[in-house]
């Protein structure tokens, strides 16, 4: 295996013209375009062919994280606004599915806008909830480098905090999108089987799915599983070091269930192709792997749960992808668990060896990315082929863009 440490993130770039960004999304989500790449052979298509177009037997995965309304814009006590986009929790927990339930007051990791100005004491955020008046303060605990540890408060105190965010937050949309959000975000910027919150973008390789896309697929009897992957605001992170080594890969919560582990290895047994619903569902499908070889190899060690950014590049291990799903599935069998909790910040680059996956849906990302090296180290030097065609066929880019479905 190749190292991408050694790889310079300038080989992997494009002239992407700004009118090529897709600024809103269409009108139906089935709608978009559909570049297929397959074995060397591309295509153009519409999305809503999708179901026609899956190899035989496949095992599509979803990964089925909700966005959150994470930025508030804060009035501070001299009357100008603060933008607090909420990136994490800190306390009085870590995980997502619980500091969402937490009631009363909470800290958070957040990026602050107009910060500069913020001198000191809290600010303060008026609101509606359920019809009734609500108050969100938020004060400054601690300032680091890029971010800023936030203690939030409000009233009345019994709101969940994602109640607080559903009523008082602003959609994150992608920066380069460079507009406040609208209602039609509220709907577009979420997959139509979103189902837990967290995620502070959208996988937006799902948005094209509509309601009926998928009832073709259910009756096509193709395959599906969920994953559930919080996508960060790490997806937006550029990469400045001239080499991938200096980057530091953005780390990320995912679960699975016991019943997704056994569908996947199900199908790797029967040797069907699995194929994932955008790159947040591919990193966490191939992440499961390494979590599982590291219980294979060092089966006496208690697991960490945590996949890091340069493990698969480490000394080969011969462990096999059942071996690995076999060993998560006992590890839940010992510890009575229904559900995988871990974290991901697995680097996918030109030199990986996939172990999951046979293919990708997903759209057209930012040169210089670590997206697009994912790409890259899926179709190989092809890549280019793909872009170059959608660049000359008109495809729009970016979240609220086409797609494709890649089967190298």
């Amino acid at each position: 295996m190749s190292d991408p440490r050694r790889l310079s993130i300038h080989d992997f770039t494009y002239q992407l013209p700004p009118e090529r960004i897709a600024p809103e999304p269409l009108a139906n989500r089935d709608q978009s375009r559909l570049l297929v790449y397959q074995q060397g052979l591309l295509g153009d298509r519409t999305f809503c062919d999708l179901p026609a177009l899956l190899p035989p037997d496949s095992l599509l995965v979803f990964n089925d994280t909700k966005v959150v309304r994470a930025r508030l814009f804060a009035r501070r006590p001299t009357g100008g606004m603060v933008e607090l986009f909420c990136l994490e929790p800190v306390a009085p927990h870590r995980a997502i599915e619980l500091a969402m339930q937490q009631t009363g007051s909470c800290v958070w990791k957040c990026l602050v806008g107009n910060g500069r100005r913020w001198k000191e004491g809290p600010v303060t955020l008026e609101f509606e909830a359920h019809g009734q008046p609500a108050t969100l303060r938020a004060e400054r605990t601690e300032q680091h480098d890029g971010y800023a540890l936030i203690a939030f408060s409000w009233e009345p105190a019994e709101l969940p905090f994602a109640e607080v965010l559903r009523a008082a937050g602003h959609l994150p949309l992608p920066p380069y999108l460079n507009r406040p959000d609208t209602d039609v975000d509220a709907v577009r910027y979420q997959t139509v089987y979103a189902a837990h919150e967290g995620a502070v973008a959208a996988p937006t390789a799902g948005l094209h799915f509509s309601d009926a896309v998928l009832a073709e697929l259910a009756e096509r009897r193709t395959a599906a599983a969920r994953v559930t992957l919080h996508v960060g605001a790490g997806t937006f992170q550029p990469v400045k070091a001239d080499q991938m080594a200096d980057h530091p890969m953005h780390g990320e919560p995912f679960s699975v269930t016991a019943d997704t582990l056994r569908r996947l290895l199900a199908h790797l047994a029967a040797g069907h192709p699995i194929i994932p619903v955008g790159t947040t569902s591919l990193r966490t499908l191939e992440s499961l792997y390494w979590l599982g070889a590291a219980l294979v190899q060092q089966p006496a060690r208690l697991p960490t749960w945590h996949v890091s950014q340069w493990q698969p590049y480490e000394p080969d291990t011969e462990v096999s992808t059942q071996q690995a799903l076999e060993a998560l599935l006992a590890q839940l069998e010992l510890t009575g668990s229904d559900t995988l909790h871990a974290t991901t910040q697995l680097l996918i680059a030109p030199g990986y060896r996939f172990r999951m996956v046979r293919g990708l849906i997903t759209n057209f990302h930012q040169p210089e990315s670590t997206l697009l090296l994912l790409v890259a180290a899926l179709l190989g030097p092809d890549w280019r082929r793909v872009y170059e065609h959608a660049l000359a066929n008109d495809y729009r880019f970016l979240s609220y863009g086409d797609s494709s479905l890649l089967l190298p």
